[in-house]
């Protein structure tokens, strides 16, 4: 493991373990429908796309929670349990949320939002803490994970604080307003853009703990690892106290970044369970 500074780390495949493991069959329940109305209510869309499943380790109690939301660049993709997450005293919540182009922002952070504050009402009965929900993605499910945890007023429109969250750990999300928002307006341009919808508009003292991972700087998505490590940078200097960030190196925006990301996340989430 090499360290850059103080708070970037360049962390290599398989350095981390986690403790809580598991050796008994999970039970699944799929489908949920999630929103805060009744599925009489919803159009075909929210019917179809507004649900999630929750992945509960035999005898769950207590037990942390992960909120997890695909990728796809809000256009594609489709709820599934991380590989590396599985096996572990962790509950998944994986969720789908509605497309673009057939709804455009914020309709996808809403959705999010909505998912993470059912998990708040609900997890108690699948044997989850309310008090360690930690949501995390991949990619726009980065972004995702980064507009609700740290733009309070999404999951303030359900009654929750962002600072309810025991963590948030987007992986290889856009900081910058996501490219899909901008082409939604016509915008095509590979300039950045920084307005509501980019999550480091919002940086606050005042946000869950934050854990950053990227793929190598020269290999993932352009700008990817920069703008988050813009983002870590910003909520230190507003007073954050509590940022950290990764740097995967030798990995581009792909299934391995991920791979290597979880066993990172499942530490980092262990250490805050400690605090």
């Amino acid at each position: 493991m090499k360290t850059i500074g103080c708070w970037i780390r360049i962390v290599l495949l398989g350095v981390f373990g986690f403790s809580l493991v598991t050796g008994a069959a999970p039970r699944i329940e799929k489908n949920i429908f999630y929103p805060n109305i009744s599925v009489e209510q919803a159009d075909t869309l929210q019917t179809e796309r507004c649900r999630l499943d929750v992945y509960v380790p035999e005898g769950a109690e207590a037990l942390p929670v992960v909120v997890w939301f695909h990728g796809g660049g809000m256009k594609t993709g489709d709820k599934y349990f991380p590989n590396g997450l599985q096996g572990k005293n962790v509950i998944i919540v994986a969720v789908n949320y509605r497309l673009s182009p057939k709804v455009k922002c914020p309709v996808y952070i809403q959705d999010a939002a909505a998912a993470v504050a059912w998990t708040f009402k609900n997890i108690e009965q699948y044997g989850g803490d309310p008090e360690k929900i930690f949501v995390s993605g991949f990619s726009a499910g980065g972004y995702l994970t980064a507009m609700v945890g740290i733009d309070p007023q999404w999951l303030g429109a359900h009654g929750i604080r962002t600072t309810q969250l025991a963590g948030i750990a987007p992986i290889s999300g856009m900081m910058s307003t996501h490219f899909t928002v901008r082409s939604e307006r016509g915008d095509t341009s590979k300039i950045p853009v920084i307005d509501e919808f980019a999550p480091i508009q919002h940086c606050t003292k005042d946000a869950p703990p934050v854990l950053f991972i990227t793929g190598d700087r020269n290999k993932d998505w352009p700008g990817r690892m920069e703008e988050n490590q813009l983002m870590a940078k910003t909520l230190k200097i507003v007073g954050h106290p509590d940022v950290t960030i990764y740097e995967l190196e030798g990995l581009g925006h792909s299934g391995g970044q991920e791979i290597a990301a979880c066993p990172i996340f499942l530490e980092w989430i262990q250490q805050h369970l400690g605090d």
